[in-house]
């Protein structure tokens, strides 16, 4: 069964899909996914259901932070520690509301960067899928990020996100601003990554335009568990998108191997 809802959590409303287990999938670890820097529910596309179909039907839950899709509109500019605020506020009352427990996250670009400060931080998981990860600010990030700000002003990039959430320029500024600050410059998660000891799957596009593979060195190095990279040739921000089959096998295999 599907449920999609809003719920109050932290400082506003989120918006949060559910989908309760599926038969055969009551014990398996359930899945959350967490969406890039401009996502939400609806631009993770068929990907959660896809994976979710391919490892058993666990529990899964696909949410839009605040700021993004259907949930409450943030006013004002991003803290330098937005994602921290998410990884240790936000994301664990989600789940003590949903009552779950050991999920592996799946998340993507500023995703997967909360997943890692979440178990970074002590929150047990069954594992991470990192797709497009980022731990340290480099000059590709920004650069990326001021061409995005150019496709946003002179381009189509405001009227395609107008479809995917209640405020695109909100949501855009939100992310886009602090990125571009000089204070986000020496943002670096990499003193977390010590206490992750799960098994960690990295995935990323050889083209990503927001990171080079040091992001992949880096996580492979700090982390304490086993970790396994997957590097998609011809492929940019988006593996998920750009190469939906390689990435859904990838991450399907990856998961149902968790409790082997």
């Amino acid at each position: 069964m599907t449920r999609t809802e809003q719920l109050h959590v932290g400082r506003g409303e989120l918006q949060v899909r559910v989908d309760s287990p599926g038969e055969g999938g009551e014990d398996l670890p359930p899945l959350v996914f967490l969406h890039e820097g401009l996502g939400s529910i609806d631009l993770w596309r068929t990907f959660p259901d896809d994976v979710r179909n391919d490892v058993g039907s666990p529990a899964t839950v696909v949410y839009s932070r605040h700021g993004h899709g259907s949930s409450s509109v943030v006013d004002g500019p991003r803290r330098v520690d937005y994602m921290h605020h998410e990884a240790d506020a936000v994301l664990p009352e989600l789940l003590s509301r949903l009552e779950i427990a050991r999920p592996v996250l799946v998340g993507h670009s500023d995703g997967a960067s909360i997943a890692l400060l979440y178990a970074g931080a002590g929150h047990p998981v069954a594992g991470l899928v990192l797709v497009a990860p980022h731990v340290f600010v480099e000059d590709r990030s920004i650069a990326g990020i001021e061409a995005a700000r150019d496709a946003f002003q002179q381009g189509d990039l405001g009227r395609r996100m107008d479809r995917y959430h209640r405020d695109a320029s909100s949501t855009f500024r939100g992310w886009n601003d602090v990125w571009l600050s000089p204070e986000f410059r020496s943002w670096d998660i990499t003193e977390r990554l010590p206490a992750i000891d799960c098994q960690v799957l990295l995935i990323q596009g050889a083209d990503d335009q927001y990171g080079s593979l040091a992001q992949l060195d880096a996580i492979e190095r700090g982390v304490r568990g086993p970790c396994r990279r997957v590097v998609l040739p011809g492929v940019g921000h988006s593996p998920h998108l750009e190469s939906p089959a390689a990435t859904r096998d990838s991450v399907a295999a990856f998961i149902r191997q968790l409790d082997e």
